[in-house]
């Protein structure tokens, strides 16, 4: 069987035809996962630069978020190429870069996302504010409006009783001799005319209290109105200008009544209310599991990709490198089953080949290229594991191998009948 028709019998493999299609299937992934990285990174890159940007000079914030930003895509692609029992310090050096780089991201992306997470709790704590303040400045107006009622109407019946005692003539400032003279007399004209006046008094001041009750109502119909309104700002003004009202008028009820008048709350200003968040380092005492997750998943994926795409092999090899490497791999002798269950081997000298001076440079540059390539793994200085990409190809060569062994054979022996 000459080499033309090995050649054929090898396009026409299945183990080729499979590692064509996987090799072509990786380099799509490939290809795809650069611009999801990139992506990833710039969408990371905003959340941390907005968070940086409330503690340093915005120009500085931006080239710090660009550092930080390559350094992950960068550290996570070395990562990928270097196994640790190879060498120690940079996979050291490069971890803990990484890990810096993680943390000073997810940090400052987290202000983002808990701003976003917490805007709409925001919202709600600061109309739980304002209800607060006014619901206990009412209580305090309720409470003086009770009392000064009650003051009135007890004013009113101590009237009433000196009017009912003046007329009877028992009451105690008229003179013994005038005493128990029934009738409407001078002193019961001077205690009519006092009842008639607390009795007018406590009908203006009913009157008052009831225009209180009303502009009560109204601000407490505005603050129900903020909650639901879909224009904020003239639902929110228009709740200041009833409480306003409702001030003005406490003022004017309970000035004369001898009582203190409470002191109303200062409500936040329009601008406060819809403030959005402002990123400190306050926010961690609040810490939000949810905010934090997010900015974590972010940079999570993106150091996955990055690590993804420099781990698969970059593309399938040629004819000659399949040759080159197939021949270079049979000069190797020491084989064995590690514990990932993968082919390893041995590529230092034997002490054979050390003794005779044996040059392994060619094997070694397939071992490189292999390396490079993606379909050899680096466990230590002496040891690589075959990649699972890197089995068909052998398979197949084997394979022809023993095709062209077998049709030797039977060459030989048709030539020896």
């Amino acid at each position: 069987m000459n080499s033309a028709s090995l050649s054929e019998m090898k396009s026409q493999g299945l183990g080729f035809f499979i590692n064509r299609i996987q090799t072509l299937f990786v380099g799509l992934l490939r290809v795809w996962t650069i611009p999801i990285v990139l992506m990833l990174s710039i969408c990371s890159g905003f959340t941390t630069y907005y968070g940086l940007s409330h503690f340093i000079v915005p120009w500085i914030a931006l080239v710090i978020t660009v550092a930080i930003q390559s350094i992950i895509v960068i550290c996570s692609l070395e990562l990928a190429g270097i196994h640790w029992k190879a060498n120690k310090m940079r996979y050291f050096s490069v971890v803990a870069s990484l890990i810096i780089a993680l943390a000073a991201s997810i940090s400052f992306s987290y202000f983002k996302f808990y701003e976003i997470s917490e805007q709409s709790n925001l919202h709600i704590n600061r109309l739980a504010k304002i209800r607060q303040d006014i619901k206990s400045y009412l209580n305090q107006v309720l409470s003086l409006k009770a009392e000064t009622l009650q003051q009135h109407k007890k004013e009113l019946a101590q009237a009433s009783q000196d009017v009912s005692k003046a007329y009877f003539g028992t009451h105690a400032e008229i003179p013994k001799e005038l005493r128990h003279q029934v009738g409407e007399g001078p002193f019961w004209k001077h205690y009519k005319q006092i009842y008639d006046e607390k009795k007018q008094r406590l009908a203006e001041k009913e009157q008052q209290i009831k225009k209180l009750d009303e502009a009560v109502a109204r601000l407490q119909a505005s603050l129900a109105e903020l909650d639901i309104t879909q224009d904020i700002e003239k639902s929110f003004y228009q709740l200041l200008q009833h409480y306003q009202q409702v001030q003005a008028l406490v003022s004017q009820v309970f000035s004369d009544t001898g009582h203190k008048i409470p002191d109303a709350p200062l409500l936040m200003t329009y601008k406060q209310f819809i403030a959005d968040i402002t990123p400190s380092f306050s926010m961690w005492e609040g810490f939000s599991l949810f905010a934090f997750v997010c900015a974590a998943m972010v940079d999570f994926f993106t150091v996955l990709l990055s690590y993804r795409l420099e781990f698969t092999a970059p593309g399938p090899l040629t004819q000659q490198e399949e040759e080159l490497v197939f021949e270079c791999l049979r000069q190797f002798t020491e084989f064995r089953i590690n514990a990932n269950d993968e082919l390893e081997m041995i590529i230092e000298k034997s002490p054979l080949e050390k003794a005779r001076g044996y040059s392994d440079w060619s094997r070694m540059f397939a071992v490189g290229l292999l390396l490079s390539r993606g379909f050899l793994r680096k466990i230590d200085d002496k040891t690589v594991e075959f990649a699972p990409n890197l089995y068909p190809l052998l398979a197949e060569k084997m394979s022809d191998r023993l095709a062209e062994i077998r049709a030797k054979a039977k060459k030989q022996s048709a030539e020896r009948a």
